[in-house]
């Protein structure tokens, strides 16, 4: 199963991860289109909502358009949803991402085009 991993204590807040991931899929630097984010917390800490493909989202959906692929990677067949989103408000990290201007839901693909752009390490795709 492939799927992103996470280690808080490295994250820097620094958002490159939201950015490219928007950019990636909406061609915009705003981190609402992302489908990684990072809470800057007041301690100084950084918290990272990432998908780890629990599947949950696929559990609820209605119309049953969230299905794993061969590789574990839990993928939303946009063209069949039915815009219900049920999976974006039952998603535990947060991470399912929809706007006004969309006519459905994205999620993460485990594409790890944020492990790519992380200055610190702080994310990580593994396959088990």
């Amino acid at each position: 199963m492939k799927h992103l991993v996470k280690d808080e204590s490295k994250c820097v807040g620094c958002g490159a991860c939201e950015r490219a991931c928007a950019q990636a899929y909406y061609k915009t630097d705003d981190p609402r289109y992302s489908c990684i984010h990072v809470v800057n917390n007041p301690d100084g800490t950084n918290t990272l909502h990432i998908c780890d493909q629990c599947g949950q989202c696929a559990e609820v959906c209605n119309t049953c358009v969230i299905k794993p692929n061969a590789l574990g990677v839990y993928m939303l067949n946009k063209k069949e949803c039915a815009g219900c989103l049920m999976c974006v408000g039952y998603c535990p990290e947060q991470v399912m991402v929809y706007s006004d201007d969309r006519s459905e839901p994205s999620k993460c693909t485990a594409c790890g085009i944020c492990v790519r752009v992380c200055p610190s390490g702080a994310i990580m795709i593994v396959e088990d």
